[in-house]
């Protein structure tokens, strides 16, 4: 009889898994069930003024062996595969904007800084020792460091806080090489001396066509997906799973083998909350709103930038800009320029409280003072996209727990977790962690 492993969840870390259950198992019944009604989860390509606009995440690390770069040649988009321009970035201070810093990692100086980085009698961290990234680097570099450009840098990747956020979730490399280093300045070098790259090669890259056909050729190596089903519940059946599926008056239920949960921590707690020795991961998550503007592009006076990174000491609402058609030559069109601005820090989500025309206000607001014109000029078109509970936020010792979670699934047959909740923000980490799950199922299912 064909065995049968159920996928919940459709973002890029379901999809990568049940891709790999596919790729490693070609007779296995895979299902993968999303609750939307489209696949992707923050991958989503929208329009604006006629042009794609990315709805949430818009590119992905291509550096080194990228699980995201890999899962794109795989499905026959290795080819169509662009890179940002070489625009520079900068960062928003007392009012105006600076450049970001050259020789850093993470907005962290590899030397130099307000104190004084005196080596410590024993290494900076103890063997899986963690801490947050502001207690690691505050001491050694002070605290303008941290905070004008450590936070607006994780900010960007996680809207986190630099005294919340575990180094080892968030700079693994640094948090290693601490494990053996007596001061910041010799953990830095070598984390950036491992992580070299050759020079002028890309850091980023995005799909020709947007993150949605990205998502498209993914699910259309899949026999069966299925949007707009509610898993409701999941209970042990025998030697398999079965999940309860729709709502309570027309319940449905399907029979598995196996199952994958590539949902958020909250779901994922519900669904296992019933079963025996298992230990939830308790993540708090941050909320965003992104707001897209497209302009005049002669009117716009935007500055040659790719975009610049907000610290929350400037004390406004906008958290990151990015100048779409800057960044990315492949979204150029004549006439017409975009701006997305980010909004929405951990702790801070009052400002997501705003309508979505008194987003665009205080974005419209914010951006033209700091890039020094009186007024953005009437845009053509808009779009508010909001992102509820979208980036987990990473406490010390997150790897811990997971550690335990994930030993008391292997107490039950044939289940696994996946996704940023566990393994880290950012679509490679999400594609590898799907593609780690699919393989710890099969290793249960004996294949």
């Amino acid at each position: 009889m064909t065995q049968r492993v159920v996928v919940v969840g459709g973002g890029i870390s379901g999809l990568a898994a049940a891709h790999r259950l596919r790729t490693l198992r070609p007779e296995l019944d895979v299902v993968l069930l999303e609750q939307r009604d489209r696949p992707g989860g923050k991958l989503a390509t929208g329009t604006l003024a006629g042009g794609r606009v990315e709805r949430g995440a818009e590119s992905f690390l291509v550096g080194g062996p990228s699980a995201a770069l890999r899962l794109a040649e795989e499905v026959g988009l290795g080819a169509e595969v662009v890179h940002p321009t070489t625009a520079r970035a900068a960062v928003a201070l007392d009012g105006g904007l600076r450049d970001l810093p050259a020789g850093t990692l993470m907005g962290i100086p590899l030397q130099g800084g307000e104190t004084a980085d005196e080596p410590a009698a024993v290494p900076l961290l103890g063997p899986g020792e963690d801490v947050s990234v502001g207690a690691l680097v505050r001491p050694r570099r002070g605290d303008a460091v941290v905070d004008r450009y450590v936070e607006p840098l994780l900010g960007g990747v996680y809207a986190g806080r630099a005294d919340r956020l575990s180094v080892r979730m968030a700079l693994p490399a640094l948090a290693a090489a601490a494990e053996h280093s007596h001061t910041l300045t010799d953990a830095l070098r070598e984390a950036v001396a491992g992580s070299r790259r050759a020079p002028g090669a890309p850091v980023f890259g995005a799909i020709e066509g947007g993150m949605s056909r990205f998502v498209g050729a993914v699910a259309a190596t899949l026999p069966d997906v299925r949007c707009g089903v509610t898993v409701r519940e999941l209970h042990r059946r025998g030697g398999g799973w079965r999940l309860t599926l729709g709502s309570t008056r027309d319940a449905e239920a399907l029979d598995a083998d196996g199952v994958v949960l590539a949902v958020p921590g909250r779901p994922a707690e519900r669904l296992l909350g019933g079963l025996a020795g298992v230990e939830p991961v308790e993540l708090e998550y941050a909320s965003v709103a992104l707001v897209a503007l497209a302009l005049p592009k002669e009117q716009a006076k935007l500055p040659e930038l790719s975009g610049f990174l907000v610290p929350a000491t400037e004390g406004l609402a906008v958290k990151a800009v990015t100048f779409f058609d800057q960044k990315w030559a492949h979204l150029r069109r004549p006439g017409v320029t975009v701006l997305r601005a980010s909004v929405g820090r951990h702790g801070d989500e009052e400002q997501l409280q705003r309508t979505d025309a008194g987003l665009v206000e205080v974005v419209r607001a914010e951006v033209a003072r700091l890039i020094g014109v009186d007024a953005l000029p009437e845009e053509l078109d808009r779009g508010v996209f909001r992102w509820g509970g979208a980036l987990p936020q990473y406490q010390p010792h997150h790897q811990d727990r997971v550690r335990t979670l994930r030993a008391g699934l292997a107490a039950h047959p044939a289940i696994a977790v996946a996704g940023a909740a566990y393994d880290g923000v950012g679509i490679p980490a999400c594609v590898t962690s799907g593609r780690a799950a699919a393989e710890a199922v099969l290793a249960q299912l004996g294949g």
